[in-house]
């Protein structure tokens, strides 16, 4: 067999076998509630929509963009930034557009690690995260998450115990797969911690706009000196539901941001110009539907949790992300999480994330994804029912 260079290092995915299961059992005819990947099912702002229409009308947009975004791109998201966290961002050297967080990320590690540096990751985690590291040839050094010990611990503990020292710690609140939140204080500390000894970090804040419960998402960038030692990733993903037409910036540490420029220069043209042109509109003028998009997560978010707690299921409700993440229950724990996924595709006819796909550390939970309305949510939680039922 022919051999590869890096992909051949990838692991399974674990997610294409209960893929493969919801597909067959729909070909077999059932309606299966898709609750698994976490691919936003609300449409994107109707405005901005006809915006691109409009731009994607005119012959010059169909021309080559920039890769670092269009002028008025940048300044929209520094504009967001000061409107949203009190940040003040210059468009010119702190802020670069990509095409979603996930390119952003994925090159953004090719300009900060090379082989034989280490890079700190959340684990369970997007599996870019620990992926985009080690793709770039870095060891991979997974900091368990989980809502019992105090992250920061965690992460200071295994700097200090890690040989070399890693030069990178990722992080991502609110945290996709966990659901686990911080507040500001956490990165008042990590930034602290960054500066005496000379790491880099990166926040990924995709979640940067779906929380609930009167909790308010805190930017790293809030915190003095942060960006002297670090960059955040911003995404219209999920706050603006706009996730297909990947975009996504990097903002902070203008060094960084440069590099990640010079590199990006050499790879594309940045997005389609007329998708750049509406996302200007959705940042301007978007944010009364970011506050639309999220009560909708909020509703089904009460719907499922309610729901499952009734069943027996117990599940804290999450204060942030479009995921519930659920600890499976005691009489089905042995099964593990691949197994249990399967058990509900096939007597639940609903579909979720197997925890172990985050992980070694997602062992023992699956992840539900807020991506079908409240009707078939209650469809889900009465399929649940009777699957725990016959279990």
């Amino acid at each position: 067999m022919m051999e590869f260079r890096r992909i051949d290092n990838l692991p399974p995915y674990v997610f294409a076998e209960v893929n493969q299961r919801k597909i067959a059992a729909r070909r077999a005819g059932a309606d299966v509630v898709d609750l698994g990947f976490g691919n936003p099912d609300i449409p994107s702002a109707p405005f901005v929509v006809d915006k691109l229409i409009e731009a994607a009308r005119l012959e010059k947009n169909h021309r080559y963009s920039v890769s670092r975004g269009l002028p008025n791109l940048r300044k929209a998201v520094a504009d967001r930034y000061q409107r949203r966290f009190g940040v003040t961002l210059d468009p010119d050297t702190e802020v670069i557009s990509t095409i979603g967080s996930k390119e952003g990320l994925s090159h953004l590690m090719w300009t900060l690690v090379q082989p034989g540096d280490a890079a700190i990751v959340p684990e369970p985690s997007y599996p870019i995260h620990i992926y985009a590291p080690a793709l770039a040839g870095a060891e991979v050094r997974r900091a368990p998450i989980d809502s019992e010990n105090d992250y920061f611990e965690v992460l200071e503990r295994m700097f200090r115990n890690s040989w070399p020292r890693p030069r990178v710690i990722i992080v991502s609140f609110p945290h996709n797969p966990t659901t686990t939140c911080v507040d500001l204080e956490f990165f008042e500390r990590l930034v602290a911690f960054a500066q005496h000894h000379g790491v880099i970090l990166v926040h990924d804040f995709a979640y940067a706009d779906i929380a609930f419960d009167g909790y308010t998402p805190p930017s790293m960038l809030q915190v003095p000196g942060a960006k002297e030692v670090g960059v955040e990733l911003y995404t219209l993903t999920k706050g603006h539901s706009m996730a297909g037409w990947r975009v996504g910036f990097t903002v902070g540490n203008p060094e960084i941001v440069a590099a990640l420029g010079k590199l990006k220069s050499y790879l594309d043209y940045g997005t389609f110009q007329p998708i750049q042109i509406a996302s200007i509109i959705a940042l301007n003028e978007g944010d009364d539907y970011v506050a639309e998009v999220n009560e909708i997560y909020l509703g089904r978010r009460d719907t499922l949790v309610d729901g499952l707690n009734r069943t027996g299921w117990k599940i804290e409700k999450p204060k942030g992300t479009m995921f519930v993440w659920g600890p499976i229950p005691d009489p089905y724990e042995e099964m593990g999480s691949l197994d249990f996924a399967i058990h509900l595709i096939e007597e639940a006819k609903v579909a979720v994330s197997p925890g172990i796909g985050f992980g070694p550390n997602g062992e023992g939970f699956v992840r539900f994804a807020l991506v079908e309305n409240e009707h078939r949510i209650n469809q889900a939680v009465r399929g649940i029912r009777k699957a725990l039922d016959k279990l």
